[in-house]
């Protein structure tokens, strides 16, 4: 935050673009994440939305343009300089990317070991808070072949929030999971990130789930970005497309 409460965004994407085998998938994306907020980035299937997502935290690199973090940008920044911005950014995948051979308490200590150097006792101890705010008590021995994908998506959250990122990115977060799931795991991420203050970029599909859990809505379309605005200027746009997406989630 800047004095007088003044929010910085916290990503920046200035002119983003990205090919692939010759096939343009990002054309010149300009999009601000404000510090504290949630936006949601929607589009249909193969719009770039994913591809967008993995350029945040450096997954992907562009092939032109720029993406800064906290004003810092990530073109110039080697793999090992790019370590300390990834640990301010959570991340969670679409199947929730567990690792299979791992139980519950594993998979969420997995990067306190692995960035730390917290003694076991208090892994432990974190590693209990966190599936207590995902709603997960006493899951730690169980393994991702015995979850539900509900719960596989909050071991996923929880695991995100293992370093105590300043954002955490979601990718398809209710991707198969049943509408009465996905409205809980839309309450959970918006209740967490209320609760814990970091910026959020969600990618769906969903503009129903959107609603539920995002400040400001960005709809990607041939490669650029459409439209950006909250709920209510979503629902009053003119945009055809935009009013295709808010006749979806009637």
């Amino acid at each position: 935050m800047t004095q007088g409460g003044t929010r910085r965004p916290f990503f920046s994407i200035r002119e983003l673009r990205k090919s692939f085998n010759g096939k343009v998938v990002l054309a010149g994306i300009d999009l601000d994440v404000l510090e504290g907020e949630t936006v949601v980035v929607l589009g249909a299937s193969g719009a770039g939305k994913t591809v967008l997502l993995r350029h945040l935290n450096g997954l992907l690199r562009p092939d032109a343009g720029e993406v800064f973090v906290q004003g810092i940008p990530l073109s110039g920044l080697s793999e090992d300089e790019m370590a300390p911005v990834r640990k301010r950014i959570g991340i969670v995948f679409q199947m929730g990317g567990l690792f299979d051979s791992l139980t519950v308490f594993e998979n969420v200590a997995y990067p306190l070991r692995e960035h730390t150097t917290m003694q076991e006792s208090r892994i432990a101890a974190r590693v209990k808070e966190l599936l207590a705010m995902v709603e997960l008590e006493g899951a730690e021995r169980l393994l991702p072949a015995e979850l539900s994908g509900g719960m596989r998506k909050r071991v996923a959250l929880a695991r995100a929030l293992a370093l105590e990122p300043q954002a955490v990115l979601y990718d398809e977060p209710t991707t198969g999971l049943d509408p009465l799931v996905t409205h809980k795991i839309n309450l959970l991420i918006r209740g967490l990130q209320k609760r814990l203050g970091f910026t959020s970029v969600v990618v769906t599909h969903d503009l129903k789930s959107a609603f539920v859990v995002g400040d400001r809505f960005a709809l990607l379309d041939q490669g650029k970005v459409r439209f950006v605005g909250t709920e209510e200027e979503v629902r009053r746009s003119d945009d055809e497309l935009v009013r295709e997406f808010v006749r979806t989630a009637l």
